[in-house]
């Protein structure tokens, strides 16, 4: 007689777990390459930096549920950071006012993406792709050219450095919270179950009474209001923000939607899938840093292990 899963693991879906053990095969790969990579602190380490990322693929998967992308991820982060710092240069209000500046930038960024791909109806690789050249400029503009010489605030600091509790990183905390709302986001509101029933078939769902422009738009929002928090956070943790910082987090962010089993074509994916994701990308790109290949061999490794996992876990179907 076999033995039933217990329901959670029953309720994941192959690519889900396909993830999580691919993320216990690198420790274990890991571990043979450098004893320290298995202790609390490196995973802590770790977890640190994935939460940069993990904000990052929270938005994108939400456009992605849509069935849409957004690849103005590099430069709205860029957006964060620098509009963050540059707040914190305006005195003490400046200060107080620096984090929350910094995400309504992006978010404003992703309102225009938003109302582009809604009501414009552009695709959202074209829309997003120049919204991404639009923050390239403006930032280019801005500092022309040069390094912004601002400094991130010392609340920006902690939050991406700082350990308040038990020693876990408070960048950390921030992605349990952020992830916490965007479970019950998908899971209990309405605002998720229109959103899933939107990558599934847009047009059914118009028709059956549900706002989807208004569904659409604020994705969009969400996701560069999460990508500009990350880049807040990313000057925090350098002290300062500079250009092109949110380069190498677009192809990262997708992946980690993709690998964690949300289909690229939209209505499928669970945000538990995402979190493996993240942690699997964080992981793969820690092990090849470990192992001391140069940078060539270690673009190579990790595109092919990219483009292996998506070819066998990327194309489901939609459901329904």
């Amino acid at each position: 007689m076999t033995r039933a899963l217990p329901p959670f693991i029953a309720r994941l879906d192959k690519p889900v777990l396909a993830a999580f053990g691919c993320i216990v095969l690198l420790l274990l790969v890991g571990s043979l390459y450098s004893s320290s990579f298995l202790s609390p602190e490196y995973l802590l380490q770790q977890l640190q930096v994935a939460s940069f990322l993990g904000l990052i693929a929270t938005g994108m998967m939400l456009v992605i549920l849509l069935g849409q992308i957004d690849l103005s991820v590099p430069w709205v982060v860029t957006v964060g950071g620098m509009m963050s710092t540059a707040a914190a240069g305006w005195g003490p209000l400046g200060e107080a006012l620096a984090i929350p500046f910094g995400i309504l930038c992006g978010m404003a960024m992703g309102l225009i993406s938003g109302f582009g791909v809604a009501y414009l109806r552009v695709p959202s690789m074209i829309f997003t792709l120049g919204m991404n050249a639009v923050a390239q400029g403006l930032m280019v503009l801005r500092t022309g050219g040069f390094a912004p010489q601002d400094h991130s605030t010392e609340t920006m600091h902690f939050l991406a450095t700082g350990r308040s509790i038990l020693g876990i990183p408070n960048a950390l905390f921030v992605w349990v919270a952020v992830a916490a709302g965007a479970i019950f986001i998908l899971g209990r509101t309405t605002y998720g179950r229109a959103v899933y029933a939107i990558g599934n078939r847009e047009r059914a769902a118009y028709l059956s009474g549900l706002p989807t422009q208004r569904v659409m738009m604020l994705a969009f929002m969400a996701s560069g209001g999460l990508s500009a928090f990350a880049g807040v956070l990313l000057a925090g943790y350098s002290t300062k923000a500079y250009q092109s910082m949110g380069d190498p987090y677009l192809l990262p962010a997708v992946a980690a939607v993709v690998l964690g089993g949300t289909n690229i074509l939209g209505g499928r994916g669970s945000y538990i899938g995402t979190i493996a994701g993240v942690i699997l990308i964080t992981l793969l790109q820690s092990i090849l840093s470990v192992m001391q290949i140069d940078e060539a061999g270690r673009q190579l490794i990790y595109g092919g292990v990219i483009i292996g996992m998506l070819l066998v876990y990327g194309r489901q179907k939609k459901a329904g």
